[in-house]
């Protein structure tokens, strides 16, 4: 399996992913010396339904850093960009810890939820 394509998504207009965490996720992706997408907003971009977001879903696998994974799953749904479920893994900035995240979307731990 080739390596995971990582998505960051900084959650710039809903105040509800806590500033710490995000910035710490931030900072560990950068400082881990790989690639990956940083976008401003998948609300904001669902809402334009913005194209990138086909272009990400079709990149597999794939490692998302945001909120809620069935949030996740249906904001990509609306911009009309399906993720697949047996290759898409989303951790949580609301609830898992800024550790947990960067494990997660690095792998170093096994992934917490799937987008079924």
């Amino acid at each position: 399996m080739s390596a995971p394509r990582i998505l960051y998504c900084h959650c710039a207009f809903a105040r509800v992913v806590p500033a710490d965490v995000k910035s710490a996720v931030l900072e560990g992706l950068t400082g881990a010396n790989v690639e990956f997408d940083a976008v401003p907003d998948l609300c904001e971009m669902s809402a334009r339904h913005d194209p990138r977001l086909r272009d990400l879903a079709a990149q597999q696998p794939l490692h998302v850093a945001a909120c809620f994974p069935r949030a996740v799953k249906w904001l990509f749904a609306a911009a009309g960009a399906e993720l697949a479920a047996d290759s898409t893994r989303v951790w949580n900035m609301r609830t898992e810890s800024a550790d947990a995240v960067l494990n997660g979307v690095l792998e170093r731990t096994s992934p917490a939820e799937s987008v079924r």
